[in-house]
């Protein structure tokens, strides 16, 4: 069941392999409750073909000028832009909805209540993630560890800041090879592109200096995998995930699907999960 007496405008920062698909099912009118109000890429050319290609165009702005347009920005970006993209619109007390959640932790003052006009938030979608809603409930008793395993082909790490700091080359890799073990602050920090689902995993537990992980880089796997064990009071959960690569091997199919499905949540009379 669905309330589409409001309807939401969304805009979308970034038309990679994840901006595009929320983009395209905004425009398509698979979101109730929701329209498509603009865009914004960082090439020019490739911007203006897309919003050609659209059923409704729509205008293709500069990132801080999304806001003027739309009630939620959906930042599909860059980590490096999430502040030019979010601080305007906690500012003007509206919503953004944040797939970059490490660099959160690089811009702290984006949290900060006095940053937020009236009404300003940060929604964080699943993304790769999982079991994020009983890791939530979990954390209102208490919890004792929350640990990560993930391993990604060798091209899902391509060009994070930890291979050039160490080295490290990952063309030729044969066997598994572990990148990192540490916390998820730390990580945040040496793979800003690659573990997002770490951040949002701490942010929903204990934290991002308590919840500690391994990244491997794994030749034998063709799927973005995590392998989650959370031991609390009120439960023990282990749960893995195998995330199918999207165009851009950094990213997963899925999370395109968790923001679409975050957005049609917004105008649900029932809302599933906590």
């Amino acid at each position: 069941m669905e309330n589409n007496t409001t309807t939401l405008s969304v805009a979308v920062a970034g038309l990679g392999a994840i901006g595009k698909i929320v983009a395209q099912a905004l425009d398509q009118g698979d979101i109730p409750g929701c329209k498509l109000a603009a865009v914004s890429g960082r090439d020019a050319a490739r911007t203006a073909a897309f919003v050609n290609g659209l059923s409704s165009p729509v205008p293709a702005v500069a990132l801080e000028k999304l806001v003027e347009h739309a009630d939620i920005v959906v930042e599909c970006a860059p980590a490096a832009l999430l502040r030019q993209i979010v601080e305007p619109v906690l500012k003007a007390g509206k919503t953004a909805v944040v797939l970059s959640v490490g660099a959160l932790l690089q811009y702290p003052e984006l949290t900060d209540p006095s940053l937020s006009g009236r009404g300003g938030r940060i929604l964080v979608p699943s993304g790769a993630a999982l079991g994020l809603d009983a890791i939530a409930a979990a954390a209102e008793g208490h919890i004792e560890s929350v640990r990560m395993i993930t391993r990604k082909p060798p091209m899902g790490f391509k060009g994070a800041p930890l291979l050039a700091e160490k080295n490290i080359d990952i063309d030729k890799l044969t066997e598994p090879l572990k990148l990192f073990e540490g916390t998820a602050r730390q990580a945040a920090r040496d793979f800003p592109a690659n573990l997002n689902v770490a951040v949002a995993l701490s942010l929903a537990g204990i934290g991002p200096d308590k919840t500690y992980l391994e990244v491997w880089a794994d030749p034998g796997v063709t799927r973005n995998t995590h392998s989650i064990k959370v031991v609390a009071d009120s439960a023990v959960l282990q749960m893995t995930i195998e995330n199918i690569p999207s165009e851009n091997p950094r990213s997963s199919r899925i999370t395109a699907l968790s923001v679409i499905a975050l957005l049609r949540k917004l105008s649900a009379r029932v809302r599933v999960g906590t």
